[in-house]
């Protein structure tokens, strides 16, 4: 039997130690079902968490053992105060960050075109040179990866002490999640929340897919401002772009309607340099006339501006940038094919460099070029700038242009309570700023399909106003594989048969149903009545945007009503730079090896430490101290233990000194408790561990010899009495923080788990001497701590005695010290100590050292 191994109450080990605990009880967790929903309470007693699903790509980092062990925290709290806690994990793993470790491990792309391959096996190596694979091949290659991913992260969440409730698991790639996407989707489309258009959209060429506002970043990039000639009904006119390539997709020039300059041209044309097209000269008050020339080259599309006033203007569509970011094989209507033709296959930097030349031989370029660095947008998980393209997508309406939808949303964010308070204005910011409904449709592959099919007319052409849906009790379908009602496989592609809708949906239309999904929507009505709304949503400051805004517009479209009442928005955590870190920046440190070295209660200790919405600095030091406080909580559980204090737990304590110690301790309980019911798991922490110390260095040591007085003796029963209460309040008050290290200290002496014992308070602490004066017990904690530096200042042990000592003072500090007079001597090893009342406002002991 080792040292970490469980044991009938009231065996302490010899020699205890933190090391191999997670190992012990992380199995016996498991076994004896200690985190176990209790599904059979009612709604009132459930407390319940929409649990962050990690990205399945790779490895977990610090950052997410950061902000799940503050989850984890708040799940042992409500847990031992009583509630039921409905605790899952899921598994985000659709999606392109699973499509590109995939493609990456197993050196294999998807080609959709290629046939299906029943004897393709994942390779021990990967591809060299990469292979095309079918999209079914390469479907079930990312289901391959993700299982033995998820596997890994399962381990470690289990080995840093999360309690969650491993029956509860779901990916946002299984059939449950599935159907819940492919539901909503449905009923959304059903009340036209939903709905199919073509028009111009973010594209990344690199990925081929297209991309939603929410998912953009902006990056300095370098560039340069070109003037160009145009030329106007009486002469040339000027105008600058930093995209003199998209010249020939040029469909007006546009000024602010102020500005008078301009204000004789509009209503009138220009033509184009090089290209010699004629377009309007139109005016809009988006247009910035102290920027450049104040007159804007709006072509289609170069930005996001330029969308807006093609869409407010009513512009003509002139494209030239394909999918592929190459310039596209035939020009535009009215373009001159001759001109054009030296752009056609171009890349946008080579059509770049091809203009200017151009420009500059035909005398349209006006001066040299003026560099400048400016925003470009990028999809975030992207490497090249985003083009705009003109695509057909699936949106869902989001109030972007719906003010009526807008406001609701802007309330949901009011009526939800928030942690810390200030993120409220992030959510609101982002509502507020929307400007278009939520691209919903992805053209990637390991994804929820999109559950619509077309019918194809008599020329083949899909019939895109017409779509075909399945009827909710086929669900979850696969487009490319199923066939819609009234159709037979032989109907696929044919003329008046039909055709699939070859898109996915994006990874955030699943993720947004995660209090859906684990709660059993549609599928488990009991548990869902019993979870739903949940409780908490605990997530990163940074996916407001995404993940927060998203499941409150699904919850709030589909059943009205927020999906949970609280949420509480964690930090960064930040290299020595203060940077963030993280695997894309490439400074994230991998827990694993963390863990090794400190123990999951060490590293959870420094994860405490960083109050929710605050940046924490990863720290080593930390650590090394959570480990330390984890150490000292055994030893002196052993020690009090060995007093056999466990055989006075819950008899009451009699001498003033425990009663004042007691009631700093209630003191301690109140302010952990207050703290944790807010969310503040670090204030919690800190009452607990500086009571904790003062309990050690201060309590232990004043009591000591007293605790160890004969049974029957009525100062000694007080002292056991006062410690073994003590440490049961003590080691539940660290439980959500160390479960290791309370688990294993209450296996020595108590029953069951202590992660399932009740949360102590102060009426529990008052029962048993906590009604006490907490100024006796720092009185003689002020008196111990004056010998302690008298001996410091003459450089002698702490073991060293005191032959006389005097207590000077006010008469109620001596009369306190008089009640404890015993255990102060004992402690300081004072022979003799005398009360000199009335000689100083202020108790001072004088040492004769």
């Amino acid at each position: 039997m080792t040292d970490a191994t469980p044991r009938r109450p009231g065996q302490p080990p010899e020699r205890p130690t933190v090391d191999g605990l997670e190992e012990t009880w992380s199995r016996r967790w498991r076994e004896d079902g200690t985190y176990a929903f209790d599904r059979t309470r009612p709604r009132a007693e459930v407390f319940s968490i929409d649990t962050p699903p990690p990205t399945v790509s790779g490895s977990l980092h610090i950052g997410h053992v950061y902000s799940y062990t503050h989850t984890d925290i708040v799940a042992r709290f409500q847990r031992m105060r009583g509630k039921a806690v409905f605790y899952p994990m899921g598994w985000d793993d659709n999606g392109l960050p699973t499509e590109r470790r995939v493609q990456a491990v197993y050196g294999v792309r998807c080609d959709p075109s290629l046939p299906h391959d029943p004897e393709l096996t994942a390779p021990d190596a990967p591809f060299d040179p990469p292979r095309a694979v079918s999209r079914r091949n390469f479907v079930d290659l990312c289901g391959q990866l993700t299982v033995a991913d998820e596997a890994v992260f399962e381990d470690l969440w289990q080995r840093l002490g999360l309690s969650v409730d491993w029956s509860l698991s779901y990916t946002t790639i299984g059939a449950a999640a599935r159907a819940a996407a492919q539901r909503a989707f449905l009923r959304a489309a059903g009340r036209g929340e939903a709905y199919t258009a073509e028009a111009p959209t973010l594209w990344d060429v690199g990925f081929q897919t297209a991309v939603a506002q929410a998912e953009l970043e902006d990056r300095e990039r370098p560039g340069a401002y070109h003037r160009l000639k145009f030329a106007g009904p009486t002469g040339p006119i000027f105008a600058d772009t930093t995209r003199p390539e998209l010249l020939p997709a040029c469909v007006a020039l546009v000024c602010h309607p102020d500005d008078p300059r301009y204000a004789l041209l509009v209503g009138g044309v220009a033509r184009t340099p090089l290209f010699d097209v004629e377009v309007p000269v139109r005016a809009h008050p988006l247009a910035d006339p102290d920027k450049g020339t104040g007159l804007v080259m709006v072509c289609t599309f170069g930005d996001l501006a330029d969308v807006t006033w093609w869409r407010e203007l009513d512009l003509e569509t002139r494209v030239v940038v394909g999918r592929d970011g190459h310039f596209v094989a035939e020009p535009p209507p009215g373009v001159p094919a001759a001109v054009y033709a030296p752009l056609a296959g171009a890349t946008v930097n080579r059509a770049r460099r091809e203009i200017v030349s151009a420009l500059a031989e035909a005398l349209a370029l006006i001066g040299e070029p003026r560099a400048l660095t400016h925003p470009v947008k990028f999809y975030e998980k992207g490497d090249r700038p985003l083009e705009i393209v003109a695509s057909r997508q699936w949106y869902l309406r989001n109030g972007g242009r719906d003010a009526g939808l807008r406001d609701a949303l802007l309330a949901r964010g009011r009526e939800l309570a928030w942690t810390p308070e200030h993120m409220r204005h992030r959510y609101a910011h982002w509502v507020q700023g929307l400007t278009g409904d939520w691209l919903v449709s992805r053209q990637r592959f390991f994804g929820v399909p999109i559950p619509v099919w077309y019918r194809l007319g008599d020329d083949g052409v899909p019939e895109y106003a017409r779509p075909i849906l399945p009827h909710e009790s086929a669900l979850p379908v696969d487009p490319a594989a199923d066939v819609p009602p009234g159709f037979t496989a032989g109907d696929r592609g044919q003329p008046g048969g039909f055709v699939a809708d070859p898109d996915v949906l994006d990874t955030w239309a699943t993720s947004s149903l995660t209090p859906q999904i684990a709660g059993g929507w549609e599928r488990d009505p009991d548990l869902f009545a019993r979870v739903f709304p949940m409780d908490l949503r605990p997530q990163a400051h940074e996916i407001i945007r995404t993940w927060l805004f998203a499941t409150v517009l699904r919850a709030h479209a589909e059943l009205d009503v927020l999906p949970w009442r609280h949420a509480v928005l964690s930090g960064w955590i930040l290299d020595p730079d203060r940077k963030k870190m993280s695997k894309s920046r490439g400074n994230a440190t991998t827990p694993v090896d963390l863990l090794e070295r400190h123990g999951a209660d060490a590293v959870r200790y420094w994860a405490a430490c960083g109050r929710p919405g605050t940046d924490l600095a990863f720290d080593e030091g930390q650590m090394k101290v959570g480990r330390r406080l984890a150490t000292k909580l055994l030893h002196a559980s052993r020690f009090v233990l060995g007093l056999g204090a466990a055989d006075a737990l819950r008899r009451p304590a009699t001498a003033p000194l425990d009663r004042g110690m007691l009631a700093a301790l209630a003191a301690a309980v109140d302010a952990a408790t207050t703290a944790l019911a807010r969310y503040d798991h670090t204030g919690g922490l800190t009452a607990a561990e500086q009571f904790f110390w003062t309990f050690c260095d201060d309590y232990i040591e004043l009591v000591k010899d007293r605790a160890y007085g004969p049974a029957g003796d009525p100062g000694a029963e007080s002292a056991r009495a006062a410690l073994a209460n003590a440490l049961s309040v003590l080691l539940r008050l660290f439980a959500p923080y160390l479960p290791y290290v309370t688990e294993e200290v209450w296996s020595w002496w108590r029953g069951g788990s202590v992660h399932t014992a009740p949360w102590p308070t102060t009426h529990e602490v008052a029962r048993f001497g906590g009604t006490g004066d907490t100024a006796v017990f720092d009185t003689v904690r002020e008196a111990l701590g004056q010998v302690r530096r008298a001996k410091s200042q003459r450089q002698l042990s702490m073991k060293a005695a005191v032959p006389v000592a005097e207590a000077l003072g006010p008469d109620a500090a001596l009369a306190v010290l008089a009640s404890a007079l015993d255990d102060l001597r004992a402690a300081g090893r004072i022979g003799t100590l005398e009360l000199r009342p009335g000689r100083t406002d202020d108790l001072v002991i004088a040492c004769g050292l």
